[in-house]
């Protein structure tokens, strides 16, 4: 997640989608589930942390830097902080997307492995979706439109938004579903709508009459939203909080116990902390697409994690977990640096006169393939992700 650093929209989004919902029917027992990181409790404190749980300790540790560096200092030492986790962090979590879905492309989009609607899925968003944004991207670029630009940047922050939100979901189904814990489909409508309903308020706030931006250099004026999209999108928001309670609480009332600190936590803090609220804390406003990255990488753990421990055994006797996993991260982090730094700053060091810099800004293609890989992250992980895949079984392990 899908997911910029330091960067915001309107109340404020960081980078980076969806995740999936299991399919309730094969939700193991709640005695067998717990191939977290531990069946302990010192587990469940790392993936508590992990998915959304470090969000309230970083509120009490803004606070405490502003009371001991002061305002100014504490900024300047929190944004130096993520700009370089971002290296490690949220660089990454958009490559291992790239490394997960076009693993055995051919295979998946064109081959029998997948039946055909997922075959279909999976040429969509690896071949179409990529086709148009880079089409779009040279357009832009080749034609000097800083305005065909921005707009490609302006999608780019509509859409992370539905990605967090979406996340969120997909991390309270996941992690409720290893709990024993299922959502009726009526119960699942009303989490998505609550989804929906965030990211519209997150959108719509504060009210934008047009102002004039700028996203990695390049300069551009947003599109105005209408007075009444905050209103309307508050009282939904509201609204459907009120239906999650009554879901809630119906269930509670019905299970007699749910499991569910966790889940709840990354799925109220995708919705509140980092997309509607981002701006609450401006110091932990940094940190949002960090958090969000490593929810997200927590899942890719579980995924390739358990698919590892498979196929270690007979009859693959593939490489061992450690071997595989340190595999996926050292690729993660290449093509990270390549994609937003290596490639991006050879481009612009090459291909930008001093007269089209006055156009387009002096990093052009680095605002170019950062909206591209982040409006494609968005759309491959709902491919990746989705609970008909067969490879998310992993994730019930």
């Amino acid at each position: 997640m899908g997911e910029a650093l330091g960067a915001t929209v309107r109340r404020g989004f960081g980078q980076n989608p969806p995740m999936l919902s299991l399919p309730t029917a094969e939700a193991p027992p709640l005695e067998r589930q717990s191939s977290l990181p531990a069946r302990n409790f010192a587990g469940r404190l790392v993936e508590f942390l992990l998915v959304g749980g470090l969000t309230p300790v970083l509120f009490v540790l803004a606070w405490l830097l502003r009371t001991s560096l002061g305002v100014d200092d504490a900024e300047l030492a929190v944004g130096f902080t993520f700009f370089y986790a971002a290296h490690l962090i949220n660089d990454p979590h958009f490559a291992v997307t790239y490394v997960l879905f076009y693993a055995d492309f051919r295979a998946r989009a064109f081959g029998d492995a997948f039946v055909p609607r997922q075959r279909a899925r999976y040429l969509w968003a690896g071949l179409l979706i990529p086709g148009v944004l880079g089409g779009w991207a040279l357009f832009s670029l080749l034609t000097g439109s800083a305005y065909s630009l921005g707009l490609l940047i302006q999608l780019m922050f509509l859409l992370v938004g539905w990605h967090y939100v979406k996340q969120g979901f997909g991390i309270l189904s996941v992690l409720g579903a290893r709990r024993g814990v299922r959502f009726s489909s009526g119960e699942r409508r009303v989490l998505l709508i609550h989804c929906y309903a965030g990211w519209a308020y997150a959108f719509a706030s504060p009210l934008d009459t047009g102002r004039s931006l700028e996203e990695k250099g390049v300069r551009y004026l947003t599109i105005a939203h209408p007075p009444w999209l905050e209103r309307v999108t508050a009282l939904v928001f509201a609204a459907s909080f009120v239906a999650l309670l009554a879901v809630l609480i119906a269930k509670r009332l019905r299970a007699g116990r749910l499991p569910l600190i966790a889940p709840l936590t990354g799925f109220l803090c995708s919705i509140w902390a980092w997309s509607v609220y981002s701006s609450l804390d401006p110091l932990v406003r940094y940190a949002v697409p960090a958090l969000h990255s490593l929810q997200y990488l927590y899942m890719v753990w579980l995924l390739k994690g358990n698919q590892a421990r498979e196929r270690e055994l007979d009859p693959w006797f593939e490489p061992s977990l450690t071997a595989r996993l340190t595999v996926l991260a050292l690729s993660a982090l290449a093509l990270g640096f390549v994609l937003f730094h290596g490639a991006p700053e050879l481009l612009d060091h090459m291909l930008v006169s001093r007269e089209r810099a006055r156009v387009l800004g002096p990093t052009p293609y680095f605002a170019a393939l950062y909206a591209f890989v982040n409006i494609h992250h968005y759309f491959m992980d709902t491919v990746i992700w989705r609970q008909d895949n067969p490879l998310t079984r992993y994730l019930r392990s």
